[in-house]
C-alpha cells in the first residue's frame, strides 16, 4: 500500500504545476493533501479513480486538507471538535484495518504570537488520535509545522526562539510519539541528515537545501513492523513543501 501526504500550498495554483500528472504517475492508494486554500466551487479536478473528501476553511484562500483515496472509507469525519476546526485541518477516514488522519497543524508565526494556540490544539491533536488509537491503528499524516530535532533542519542554532522549532513545539511533538506513534522516516532513517521537506521560497533555500522536514507519516507503534518504506520526493516542485510516501506492507 503506498500513501503520499503533501502540503500543496494553494491546489489551483499546483494544479499549474503539474499536480495531477504527479497524482496520475504516484499510483498512490491514498493521497492526502495539506493547504488547499480553497472552497467548494472553486476547483474542477478530474480523478475519477479516486473517492474525494474534503475539509474546508470558512476563511477564503486559507489553510483547507483533503484525502483521496482509492478504496471506500468505512467513515470520514471532519475535525477534531477543536475551535479551529473552522479551518478547515483535518480530515480522517476509516478503513478496515487502520484510521488515516490527514492534519495541518497550525503554525505559531512570527514571534511565536499563536504559540498558546498552537499548543492547545497539539493536546486537543493527540487526546483525539490517541482515542482513535485505542479502536485500531491509526496513520497520521501532513504538515505538523515541526521540526522535533536538531537533525531535522540545516540551521538549529539560528531557530531555535522561531516557529516550528520552538523548544514548546518540539516537546509537544515528543508528547505524541511517546502517545504510542512512530516517526516513520526516523524509524527507517535515525541519523540521515539534510533530508528535508520544507524549504522558505527566500535566499535559495531550496536550491541550497537549507530546509526543514515538517511533513510527516506517522503511525502507531504496533504497525511499524509494516513500514516498508517513507520517503520525500523532493524533486517534485509543485509547492514549497515536498511530497512525502508512506509505502506499507499488507
Amino acid at each position: 500500500m503506498k500513501l503520499i501526504s503533501w502540503n500543496v500550498n494553494g491546489l489551483r495554483a499546483c494544479q499549474k504545476k503539474g499536480f495531477e500528472e504527479y497524482l496520475d504517475q504516484s499510483n498512490a492508494d491514498i493521497f492526502c493533501l495539506q493547504e488547499t486554500k480553497l472552497q467548494q466551487d472553486q476547483i474542477d479536478l478530474d480523478i475519477p479513480a479516486y473517492h474525494t473528501y474534503w475539509s474546508f476553511a470558512e476563511k477564503k484562500g486559507y489553510s483547507g486538507t483533503a484525502l483521496f483515496t482509492k478504496v471506500k472509507p468505512l467513515s470520514v469525519e471532519t475535525g477534531i471538535g477543536h475551535p479551529l476546526d473552522s479551518e478547515g485541518r483535518v480530515v480522517t477516514a476509516e478503513f478496515e484495518d487502520f484510521f488515516v488522519v490527514c492534519c495541518y497543524t497550525p503554525n505559531s508565526q512570527d514571534g511565536l504570537a499563536r504559540l498558546s494556540v498552537r499548543l492547545d490544539w497539539d493536546e486537543a491533536f493527540r487526546a483525539y488520535v490517541s482515542e482513535l488509537n485505542e479502536i485500531k491503528g491509526v496513520l497520521i499524516c501532513g504538515d505538523l509545522n515541526v521540526a522535533h530535532k536538531s537533525i531535522d533542519l540545516k540551521n538549529p542554532k539560528a531557530n531555535e526562539k522561531n516557529a516550528g522549532y520552538s523548544i514548546e513545539e518540539r516537546e509537544s511533538f515528543s508528547r505524541l510519539l511517546e502517545a504510542g506513534f512512530t516517526d516513520s522516516f526516523r524509524h527507517l532513517y535515525p541519523q540521515r541528515t539534510e533530508t528535508y521537506s520544507w524549504w522558505s521560497y527566500r535566499f535559495n533555500a531550496r536550491a541550497n537545501n537549507a530546509g526543514w522536514r515538517i511533513d510527516y507519516w506517522l503511525l502507531s507503534d504496533h504497525l511499524k513492523d509494516r513500514i516498508e518504506e517513507s520517503s520525500i520526493d523532493a524533486e517534485i516542485l509543485g509547492s514549497d513543501h515536498a511530497p512525502v510516501v508512506l509505502t506499507l506492507s499488507d
